[in-house]
C-alpha cells in the first residue's frame, strides 16, 4: 500500500451500486431504501454521477473517530473516490488511478472525503498531475462537482450538504495524508483494534489447484497454494484472463466465492485458464 501511494493506487467502481460493508467480503450490489432499489437522483442540469464512482480499498472512514480538521466523525465507509477520466467504466470494475485532489464533505455530519483522481490509462492522464490542472484543462469541473455533492440529497427532502474549507479542494499532497490515515484505520478495524459495529472484515481464503508443466519435463505436476480470495480475483484471475496464452488450469475450490456452489463445496463454476510464467510471476 505505502508503494502505491507514491505511484497509483486501485479503485473499486460503485457505479448506481454501493459496498455492502455489512456482509462478508463486502460485495458491490444495488443500493436499497425500504426495501426498494436506491437510484441517484437528476440534479439538473446534471443526469446521474458526473464521474466515475467508486471506493479506495483497504481504507475506512472511523465512526468513532472525530477529525481534527472537518470536527466531524468518520462515515463508516471506505473513502470515495470520483474519478474524472473520459471513459465511461462498469461497476465492479478495478481501475488504477491517480490521486489529483480530495474534497471533504460534511454529510449530515459526518466527515466524507471525496478523492479526485483520474484513470492511468485516461488519455487525459499524462497531462493532469494536480488539482491545479483539473482547472486548467477541466475548466467548471470541480464546480460542477461541488455542485452535485451539494445538492444530491435534496430531492430526497434532506437540507443541502456543507464542505470543511469553504469547498476549497485541497491538493495531492493533502489527499494521500487522508489516504493513508483512512488505512491505518482500516488496519485497526481489521486487527479489531477498534469498534467497527455491522463492518463485516473478515477475509476469506482461497485454495487453488494449479496443474503446470515444467519446460524441461514432460510430466504434469500438481500443487496447492492458498491465497487470500481478494488476492485472487483483484491480481491473480485479472492476469489470467488477459494473459492470452493458455496453458494450464486453475480451479477455485470451496472458497466461499461468489464463483462456487453455494454450500462452498467441491469444485465451483469459477474455473481459470492462466500461463505458469506469469503465475509465477505474481508469487
Amino acid at each position: 500500500f505505502k508503494t502505491l501511494i507514491s505511484n497509483f493506487l486501485n479503485m473499486t467502481l460503485e457505479i448506481y451500486c454501493g459496498i455492502a460493508t455489512e456482509e462478508p467480503l463486502n460485495p458491490i450490489k444495488q443500493d436499497t431504501k425500504k426495501g426498494k432499489p436506491r437510484y441517484v437522483a437528476n440534479i439538473f442540469p446534471h443526469k446521474g454521477y458526473i464521474w466515475n464512482y467508486g471506493a479506495l480499498p483497504q481504507t475506512w472512514e472511523d465512526p468513532n473517530h472525530t477529525d481534527k480538521i472537518t470536527g466531524c466523525c468518520g462515515d463508516n465507509d471506505p473513502v470515495d473516490v470520483c474519478e474524472i477520466g473520459s471513459k465511461v467504466r462498469s461497476s465492479g470494475e478495478v481501475v488504477q488511478v491517480k490521486v489529483l485532489g480530495v474534497l471533504a464533505l460534511l454529510d449530515e455530519g459526518e466527515t466524507d472525503w471525496k478523492i479526485i483522481a483520474i484513470g492511468v490509462d485516461d488519455p487525459e492522464a499524462q497531462k493532469i498531475h494536480d488539482i491545479n490542472d483539473v482547472r486548467k484543462h477541466k475548466p467548471g469541473y470541480l464546480e460542477a462537482t461541488i455542485d452535485w455533492f451539494r445538492c444530491y440529497k435534496v430531492p430526497d427532502g434532506k437540507p443541502e450538504n456543507h464542505f470543511a474549507f469553504n469547498g476549497e479542494f485541497k491538493d495531492k499532497d493533502f489527499a494521500v495524508e487522508i489516504i493513508k490515515s483512512t488505512h491505518e484505520y482500516w488496519k485497526a478495524l481489521l486487527h479489531k483494534k477498534t469498534e467497527g459495529g455491522t463492518v463485516k472484515c473478515c477475509s476469506l481464503n482461497c485454495h487453488i489447484i494449479a496443474h503446470y508443466q515444467p519446460l524441461a519435463s514432460s510430466k504434469l505436476k500438481r500443487t496447492t497454494l492458498s491465497f487470500p480470495s481478494w488476492l485472487v480475483l483483484a491480481f491473480l484471475a485479472p492476469v489470467a484472463l488477459n494473459s492470452g496464452e493458455l496453458s494450464g488450469l486453475v480451479i477455485f475450490k470451496g472458497c466461499g466465492l461468489p464463483l462456487t456452489k453455494p454450500e462452498g463445496k467441491g469444485y465451483g463454476g469459477g474455473c481459470v485458464l492462466f500461463t505458469p510464467l506469469h503465475f509465477v510471476g505474481k508469487m
